[in-house]
């Protein structure tokens, strides 16, 4: 009996997931584009965007389109880190939009409930306000406008 349960909470937490993935209407560029439009309007900084397709270009490899936004809000962020400064290991927020194999654009990030996960982060508050942020983001960031 007791390995029959230890066996269903290793396929519960398999299935679990801490990423929130989601598709874009929009190409990869114009989803960034979005997604910085949308930060900048709320008062968050953007201190990268990281070129994951270029990169592997550069040394020879090829490698679906794929770009990371990287966000946040210094003054949350900071009382996070001040919580546990191993939060910065996951901080700033991030965002990765890529092409899928099968042509699709897909927006990729962590839920909140990772910080207080693995960080001891106990301002569940903080960390709604993070889930909140991300999926308002997202949802923004992945519609365009067809003719």
């Amino acid at each position: 009996m007791r390995f029959l349960s230890l066996l269903m909470l290793f396929f519960l937490n398999l299935s679990a997931s801490d990423m929130i993935i989601k598709k874009s209407e929009c190409s990869v560029d114009e989803t960034v584009m979005n997604i910085k439009s949308i930060v900048k309007k709320k008062g968050l900084s953007i201190f990268a965007t990281i070129n994951h397709d270029a990169n592997a270009k550069a040394v020879g490899m090829e490698l679906q389109e794929a770009k990371m936004v990287m966000f946040g809000n210094p003054k949350l962020g900071t009382k996070l880190m001040q919580e546990d400064i191993t939060a910065g290991l996951d901080l700033p927020l991030r965002i990765l939009v890529y092409k899928d194999s099968y042509g699709e654009v897909k927006m990729a990030y962590r839920d909140g409930s990772w910080l207080a996960e693995h960080h001891i982060i106990k301002a569940q508050q903080r960390v709604a306000k993070v889930n909140n942020a991300m999926d308002n983001i997202t949802k923004k960031a992945g519609q365009c406008k067809r003719d």
